[in-house]
């Protein structure tokens, strides 16, 4: 099947394509001057259903917070089903100044555009643009950064075109979206919208039947939502780089280290090469079912360069062992050229567990904020701590209670400051037996 000719029209490159290991060994350290996000940043993630999944949110969370493992960085889902444009501007106040936001992401659209009809409602496009823009002059009143999101398409489940009338509505109000950003300052815009289709139509290209979302046809779960935390965080400037070794193994002397310290190196007289290598970041990439977008957008390598070089070594095969678990076999033409260890390094090891950690504190926190306070305070109307009162003491019981879960949450981020304290671990190279 040949790609729909309106889909190849809308194809983007990708920000981090496939490059050779000699240039990503060749990477700088986590720029955080080029990062849209910044230490100390409180950051609302406002949107409609597809942000309350709270998927992608929490894997933009997850990668910001291991990128970064030093930085005071707090998140914050205000994300509604069935909202629109005009509802987050009205509930503003509540939801986004209420959390004391300094950044925010913006993600509307799919509602906003609304129905499944093929004729483009100029009526509705305006009143869009209307609301985008009171949220926008909230947000410059509250001095909040900004980073404006298209919807992501809708990924029909029928054979034939990707591209239908309505998604290609979709992409007028993604229009709207960047018009909205590049009118107001202390924005940024992010497109989700082109990258999703030029990933659906590769998948469609490969075999008609092929989904990519791993939802309905406007929720995408995991393998989307991923693929969207990815283009929101490329969009921000998020570094790729985690770390980068290279090791001469002949002259048992550490080459280079990027965003690492290399302590110990020792080369024994059988070969094998052990060092303690301590780094500023860590890698991630969702676990589960996320995995089945890499074989459309190669976002795991995409967004962690993680990287281990030796040369010098003799011909034959060599396991990589982190804390003395093997995570990966390469030849030793392999190391010599480079490899990235980033799938290996998240999939076993000291590594894999501590990401595990980090994001099992994320979701505590996100559960507790989104069930406790925020669905069940400051939307809340039947729940016990409401009911059997007279209307007129409703809004001051509500705030009695959110202020008691409110300080439940600093225990909850410091279990996630905790979770990514960075731990040395021990490297081996060795002979595979």
């Amino acid at each position: 099947m040949k790609p729909n000719k309106t889909v190849n029209q809308l194809q983007m490159k990708h920000l981090f394509p496939h490059v050779a290991i000699s240039l990503l060994l060749s990477a700088v350290p986590c720029i955080a001057a080029d990062f849209f996000l910044k230490s100390g940043d409180k950051v609302v993630m406002m949107g409609d259903s597809i942000t309350e999944q709270h998927q992608y949110s929490s894997f933009v969370e997850t990668w910001a917070l291991t990128r970064f493992p030093t930085w005071d960085l707090k998140f914050f889902n205000v994300g509604i089903g069935g909202d629109n444009a005009g509802g987050g501007g009205q509930r503003f106040k509540r939801d986004v100044v209420g959390c004391g936001a300094t950044a925010m992401t913006v993600n509307f659209g799919m509602n906003d555009c609304g129905g499944g009809g093929s004729q483009f409602d100029e009526n509705r496009y305006k009143e869009f643009m209307t609301s985008m823009q009171k949220i926008a002059d909230q947000a410059k009143a509250a001095n909040i950064r900004v980073a404006w999101c298209t919807t992501t398409p809708v990924e029909v489940m029928d054979e034939g075109p990707s591209i239908l009338p309505y998604i290609l509505n979709l992409e007028k109000f993604s229009g709207a979206v960047k018009e909205i950003a590049s009118t107001n300052g202390n924005a940024l815009f992010i497109d989700q919208f082109h990258p999703f289709v030029a990933a659906i139509d590769k998948a469609r290209a490969a075999n008609p039947k092929n989904r990519i979302g791993g939802g309905d046809i406007v929720h995408p779960n995991p393998p989307g939502q991923t693929l969207m935390a990815a283009e929101i965080l490329k969009g921000m400037g998020f570094p790729p780089l985690v770390a980068a070794v290279e090791i001469n193994a002949a002259s048992a002397k550490v080459v280079q280290s990027n965003n690492c310290v290399i302590d110990g190196l020792k080369v024994a007289a059988d070969g094998r090469i052990g060092f303690q290598q301590n780094d500023n970041a860590l890698p991630f990439f969702p676990e589960g079912d996320a995995k089945s977008i890499l074989q459309w957008v190669p976002i795991l390598e995409q967004m962690n360069v993680y990287t281990l070089k030796v040369t010098g070594l003799k011909p034959g095969q060599y396991e990589v062992r982190l804390g003395g678990v093997k995570v990966a076999d390469y030849s030793a033409a392999q190391l010599g050229a480079g490899v990235n260890l980033a799938a290996a390094v998240l999939a076993a090891g000291p590594i894999a567990d501590q990401v595990k950690a980090v994001a099992a504190a994320i979701g505590a926190k996100n559960s507790y904020f989104h069930d406790r306070i925020f669905g069940g305070v400051l939307r809340a109307g039947g729940v016990p701590e409401f009911m059997e009162i007279p209307p007129e003491q409703v809004e001051a019981k509500r705030t009695a209670v959110f202020e008691k879960r409110m300080e439940k949450l600093p225990e909850l981020f410091e279990a996630i400051r905790k979770a990514r304290v960075m731990q040395a671990h021990q490297v081996e190279i060795a002979e595979a037996k």
